[in-house]
């Protein structure tokens, strides 16, 4: 009986480690999928596309500044 105790105990103190272990494996799998649909030609035609980001940046700026001016209200 007391073997059964001693090996729950275990079990609980290994909790961790596996949750590290599941973090670890799902951020592994998020970058494995990006690498995938980032390595689709499509994709990269899109993303070429779109030209530097500085000219990306400057089309949204307009929109921000309605943003903030709407939320202020």
């Amino acid at each position: 009986m007391a073997m059964e105790m001693m090996e729950r105990g275990d079990l609980n103190g290994d909790q961790e480690s596996r949750d590290t272990l599941f973090l670890l494996g799902g951020a592994a799998l998020m970058v494995f999928g990006a690498g995938l649909i980032l390595s689709t030609p499509a994709v990269r035609r899109y993303l070429g596309g779109a030209g530097n980001i500085g000219g990306l940046v400057q089309a949204a700026i307009p929109d921000f500044e309605r943003y903030l001016k709407i939320r202020s209200m």
